[in-house]
């Protein structure tokens, strides 16, 4: 049959051949691969993007620790029989606010499943300037107690002396 054909019949069965023998090549192996390849490319990015995250998350976990270390290490340091209610107390003599104080109510709470109670102390002091308020503020933050404002409130005096009234929400954690 195939020698019946003319050359040029023969040429172009054999073009024929050949696209359809390229088409099905390109079909079945070139566009598989190609697209195999962009698969592998877009999970290598989402598997770095997921890395990246996991380091960073690392990082955090890690600082989160180290804090958390130290914060274990201040709880040891601290004095045996430490009440933020006689260390407010103290401090205030220190400072000479002690006969600004117009109140100090202390509380504490237990959290469930927790191992630490949160003492507070809500306190009012009056007639006081601004230098008294932030060195007494500077002391309760800079103690090695573990202490920390939680709230404030400040407000200015009736008479134009700048004096201010401030009320104090101060929290430190016991074993």
């Amino acid at each position: 049959m195939l020698k019946k054909l003319s050359k040029r019949e023969k040429y172009a069965l054999y073009l024929a051949v050949g696209f359809i023998v390229l088409f099905v090549v390109i079909q079945w192996v070139v566009f598989p691969m190609i697209d195999r390849h962009r698969r592998l490319q877009r999970t290598l990015e989402v598997k770095m993007n997921t890395l990246e995250e996991m380091l960073n998350l690392k990082s955090a976990y890690d600082q989160i620790v180290e804090k958390a270390a130290i914060a274990e290490g201040r709880f040891t340091e601290r004095e045996k029989g430490f009440s933020l209610f006689s260390f407010l107390d103290q401090l205030a003599g220190e400072t000479a606010l002690k006969n600004k104080i117009i109140y100090m109510k202390p509380s504490t709470s237990t959290q469930k499943d927790k191992k630490y109670k949160v003492a507070m102390v809500e306190m009012k002091l009056q007639s006081i300037n601004l230098k008294q308020l932030t060195t007494y503020l500077y002391r309760i933050e800079t103690s090695d107690n573990m202490v920390f404002i939680r709230r404030i409130s400040i407000s200015k005096e009736k008479d134009d002396r700048g004096l201010v009234n401030a009320v104090l929400n101060v929290v430190t954690f016991e074993i």
